[in-house]
């Protein structure tokens, strides 16, 4: 997993005008962001440029089809490889993704996205009672734009909620600031990184990504020598905005994302550990003290009222820097 972090043509509405003129007005129609066959080309033109960026250790041979979250961390992954492993990946093994469904939402104007469920051969266990599903969220930002993959998260397959859908089996995208939930999506990532630093709002479920994690830190603050101090902050810009979609049973299904940061200071005479994979993104020297910066994707299930549940966060290191 630490690899991990280790056209659609513009729509047309033609309204004739009082004076029997035709504007065109290219945004405003409600329609599905892709087709299946789109959709397909998409998840294959990915896997293509990442397999071929994850052998050679080459961010630049997967940079047009990554971005957000995952590109963030990925894109850092494939650096630090790329130093601590100049001839590439000795053993590389594909990533393939199979027995796949589209989860397709009709929307107006862009960006225009989609989810793909998918089971990945990183599997421990397939088919069996720990076998995992591979969510990932593609985004398109314009009608000269490719697909880029924004969004990973691994579900267990039986957590995986049913979407909402139409007559047609079109999904339903949630509105960045829907009333009808418990928290609207464009401030679930304020709102996290709120929770983590001080415990409020108490908006979210305990779990693995929220109590336990809150608590880990608390009781690493403070080791031999070493003193940790961490920030969290909200990303909800451009590519790292949230995105969600409305479950069968009511609720919404939001991919998000947060920024994560550690500083780490010795008491003198005490060193610094740090890895060669974090060596290789450091700025600076260390002398005192050693930030760590995280950049995080989240999966929420949000309902109309109660606790947010985190179901899952993939993590990656994308910077160092010494003081």
């Amino acid at each position: 997993m630490s690899r991990l972090t280790a056209g659609l043509a513009t729509v047309t509405v033609l309204t004739v005008t009082a004076s029997g003129c035709v504007t065109v007005h290219g945004e405003r129609e409600v329609v599905p962001s892709a087709t299946k066959a789109e959709a397909a080309k998409a998840l294959t033109d990915f896997l293509d440029a990442y397999n071929r960026a994850d052998k050679a250790y080459d961010p630049a041979l997967d940079a047009g089809r990554v971005t957000g979250a995952f590109g963030a961390t990925t894109q850092a992954g494939f650096t630090v490889r790329h130093t601590t492993s100049p001839g590439g990946n000795a053993q590389h093994s594909p990533l393939a993704l199979s027995d796949t469904a589209y989860t397709i939402p009709k929307q107006a104007g862009w960006p225009r996205w989609f989810v793909a469920d998918a089971d990945s051969n990183r599997d421990q266990d397939d088919k069996g009672p720990n076998d995992t599903r591979w969510l990932l969220l593609f985004i398109r930002t314009g009608p000269e734009q490719v697909w880029k993959l924004a969004y990973l998260s691994i579900l267990g397959a039986k957590d995986v909620p049913a979407f909402k859908a139409d007559k047609d089996g079109w999904a339903e995208p949630v509105r960045p600031d829907d009333p009808s939930l418990a928290v609207a999506p464009k401030d679930l990532s304020a709102d996290y990184a709120s929770y983590l630093q001080s415990g409020k709002p108490a908006v979210f479920a305990p779990g693995d990504h929220t109590s336990s994690w809150r608590e880990a830190r608390q009781k690493n603050a403070v080791r031999s020598g070493r003193i940790s101090q961490f920030l969290d902050q909200p990303l909800n810009d451009g590519d790292f905005a949230p995105l969600g979609l409305r479950t069968a049973d009511g609720r919404a299904l939001v991919f998000f994302s947060a920024r994560h940061f550690e500083r780490q200071t010795a008491a003198k005479g005490v060193r610094l550990d740090i890895s060669p994979d974090e060596k290789a993104l450091l700025t600076g020297r260390i002398n005192t003290s050693l930030t760590r910066e995280w950049i995080s994707n989240e999966l929420a299930l949000v309902p109309a009222k109660g606790p947010v549940v985190v179901t899952n966060r993939i993590q990656g290191l994308v910077a160092t820097k010494g003081e």
